[in-house]
């Protein structure tokens, strides 16, 4: 028999798609929850070509298939379920099924992505926004205190609350990539903590040029990914997508050893010697672009690096900036790109809040609220791939809202004596003469955004 059919057999003596409460596997056994045990024809399983087994375990069925063939069975079993239990009204998912890509089924897969992945960052914002707001030297002068009498170990403790889930995003989002393109989840993991690998030079401290690339074959620049988001998105489509292909043509009692050998071994050689490095060389021409941008007059480089710049975060670029920023810093002691980038993230949250409070659907408001706060924090993955990004109009008011704000904040000349912070935090940076300047841009890009967004940008029946 061929699997589809052992699948449907299976699915068939179990009680149907509408008896199947959930179902997973292990190394060798299908493991299904049903509904109602009674329809289970257990005889009539055992009986099925390659059915070794089956036994009841801890309320889950288990039907012994062995290594291999359990993982094929596994996807031609969901497939079957879902399949029957989809709308068949529903022309939109019909399509989807039938594998017709369009744009905007291409940026709510990439949203779907980072849906899993926004509580964490949402957290993370919260944990950055305090620890910046506590550790400025203007707010401890207000307990008498210095920078220099914060512990070493408080600073160490707030870093892991802070740093971790981006120092470790491309394995977060290799992981969710792989369960949304049917690859084995825990091999996304591994490979994407494989491209923040610590013998790899951290993404950070090669843009600040405290380290270098490794060099491989004389021209091959290779960092590690930290922060990076669509190197590890990409890398992980097209490694799940070898899997699958490795899952075909691999015998079953071959499968558990050379699957994930081989899926890893060419994933890492995708990403580190083939994606990784298109994305890098990106880098380069992103940070003479953005230089050329800030010496154009009347504000016109403050406004088109207000609207565009918020792109850079969607292609997990952005760090490469750091190396313009402390440019600046040590040249002059000011930071002209941060008034200018922090109005990007003021008008995402502007446009998201916007979204939230007008929306009708419970679901988007559980993201969109937490998210906007996120945003005011500095912190606007959630945002963009939770919500703006994911709908298409409330992403380009934000843009507009951003770059009216960079606009203002170019003619101004604004500056910020530091960098790192944006948002409600990094007000701190403007505590001179300059602090109601700041203020005033940000409101505005907040106010524009918010405001396109509700007028033009969406509507109220829209979800995600």
């Amino acid at each position: 028999m061929e699997n589809k059919e052992i699948a449907k057999e299976i699915l068939e003596q179990v009680g149907g798609a509408h008896n199947v409460e959930s179902v997973q596997h292990c190394a060798t056994r299908l493991r299904i929850i049903t509904k109602d045990q009674s329809l289970v024809n257990v005889k009539a399983v055992e009986n099925i070509d390659k059915v070794k087994g089956s036994f009841y375990n801890s309320g889950q069925y288990q039907i012994i298939l062995g290594t291999g063939l359990v993982d094929k069975i596994y996807d031609e079993f969901s497939s079957l379920v879902e399949s029957s239990l989809i709308d068949t009204n529903t022309v939109e998912s019909k399509q989807n099924q039938n594998g017709k890509w369009t744009i905007k089924r291409a940026i709510r897969i990439f949203g779907d992505v980072f849906v899993p992945i926004i509580p964490i960052l949402v957290a993370t914002g919260l944990f950055m926004g305090l620890r910046g707001l506590l550790t400025q030297e203007a707010v401890l002068h207000l307990f008498g205190l210095k920078t220099s009498d914060v512990p070493n170990n408080l600073i160490t403790f707030t870093s892991i609350l802070t740093d971790t889930a981006f120092a470790f995003l491309p394995a977060l989002v290799a992981w969710s990539t792989f369960k949304i393109f049917g690859g084995t989840p825990i091999i996304g993991i591994v490979l994407g903590l494989m491209l923040v690998n610590p013998s790899l030079p951290n993404a950070y401290s090669v843009a600040s040029g405290d380290a270098q690339p490794i060099l491989f074959f004389g021209f091959l620049k290779v960092v590690g990914y930290q922060g990076s988001v669509l190197p590890a998105f990409f890398t992980a489509i097209v490694t799940s997508k070898l899997e699958r292909f490795f899952k075909k043509i691999i015998s079953d009692s071959l499968d558990l050893i050379l699957r994930p050998f081989l899926t890893l071994l060419c994933g890492l050689i995708l990403g580190l010697f083939i994606i990784g490095p298109i994305f890098h060389g990106v880098e380069n021409y992103v940070l003479y672009a953005v230089t050329a941008l800030l010496t154009l007059p009347y504000g016109i480089g403050g406004f088109l690096y207000g609207c565009f710049g918020q792109l850079l975060g969607i292609l997990g670029i952005h760090h490469i900036l750091n190396l313009l920023e402390i440019n600046m810093l040590a040249k002059d002691g000011w930071n002209l790109l941060n008034p200018i980038g922090t109005c990007g993230n003021m008008a995402q949250a502007g446009a998201v809040l916007a979204v939230a409070i007008k929306t009708i659907s419970s679901k988007m408001k559980q993201i969109a609220f937490p998210s906007a706060l996120s945003a005011t924090l500095g912190i606007t993955e959630p945002a963009v791939f939770g919500v703006t990004l994911r709908l298409g109009k409330p992403f380009i008011m934000s843009m507009i809202g951003g770059g009216v704000g960079g606009f203002l904040a170019s003619l101004l000349h604004l500056k910020a004596t530091g960098m790192g912070l944006t948002g409600i935090p990094g007000a701190l940076l403007y505590l001179n003469e300059q602090l109601p300047l700041y203020i005033f841009v940000n409101c505005v890009a907040f106010g524009v955004a918010f405001i396109l967004t509700w007028l033009f940008g969406y509507k109220r029946e829209e979800s995600i």
